[in-house]
């Protein structure tokens, strides 16, 4: 079978280089954990963060190279404490609602970290000259997916999940409006015929929204690369979908090969009780 395959190959697994491009805040924490295992294990890593962050980089024994950015600490502080506090006081409803509001300049600022990365020169040279084996990623700014396509080199996304089905394009993994509900519809995977209409109409008005949210995106990720892309052709390449959630909590849908579920991976090991 194909895990006994892999049990008779582990013994020739060898450690590799891992080029890291993770994404601040809370999403950080739960990745950090991975990567701090990886290098536990032997495997030669290098974090790739902006100056200006929360949490990024602190505490790993590792290579972490930064780059400067032209935002400060507390222009970050203020559009998050605006996101949130928006959230707190009037909680979306769609998800076109939330992300032209509240959440809009805060990605702007996360999106715009690319381009700064690469106009690095001698951190891009740095990078090229490494032979990374893949690139681990947050895909919520973006900047790791086109990383890994501008080194050309293999991903592996780590994420509770993706904005705008770019899980499902990606993966080529079909989540039908008819029995999927949407992001902030509150409806279940039991609708009626009328609740199914409208969760199709959010589906259409999402696709036709997300292309003018991520448009910044795009933007910096077609300068990089010097052609035009869409973010299909940024998510499509992707090797391995880890995901932060369990198949029993999801809805209903097909799940290709590539994509794992590791729900519970940031939770804290249990203890044996004490006699």
């Amino acid at each position: 079978s194909f895990f006994l395959c892999l049990l008779l190959a582990s013994g020739l697994a060898q450690a590799g280089r891992l080029l890291v491009v993770p994404m601040d805040g809370s999403h950080w924490f739960t990745m950090q954990m991975v990567v701090e295992k990886l290098i536990h294990r032997g495997h030669e890593v290098v974090v790739v963060i902006p100056e200006v962050s929360w949490q990024l980089g602190k505490s790993l024994n590792c290579t972490v190279k930064t780059y400067s950015i032209s935002h400060t600490l507390e222009d970050l502080d203020r559009e998050f404490k605006y996101l949130s506090y928006t959230q707190w006081k009037t909680p979306e409803h769609s998800i076109r609602s939330f992300l032209t509001g509240s959440a809009r300049g805060f990605f702007e600022l996360t999106f715009s970290h690319c381009r700064s990365l690469f106009n690095d020169k001698k951190l891009v040279e740095y990078l090229k000259q490494r032979f990374f084996d893949a690139v681990f990623l947050d895909p919520f700014d973006v900047c790791g997916l086109i990383v890994a396509k501008y080194f050309s080199l293999p991903s592996v996304i780590f994420a509770r999940g993706v904005f705008c089905d770019y899980l499902e394009e990606g993966a080529q993994c079909p989540s039908l409006p008819s029995y999927v509900p949407r992001l902030f519809s509150k409806y279940t995977d039991t609708m009626t015929f009328k609740e199914r209409v409208w969760n199709h109409l959010i589906y259409i008005e999402e696709h036709a929204f997300c292309s003018y949210f991520l448009r910044t995106a795009v933007e910096v990720a077609s300068e990089i690369l010097q052609t035009p892309v869409t973010m299909t052709d940024l998510f499509s390449p992707v090797s391995i979908w880890l995901l932060r959630t369990d198949f029993v909590l999801e809805f209903p849908r097909p799940v290709m090969p590539n994509m794992v579920f590791i729900g519970g991976i940031n939770c804290l090991q249990k203890k044996s009780l004490s006699k």
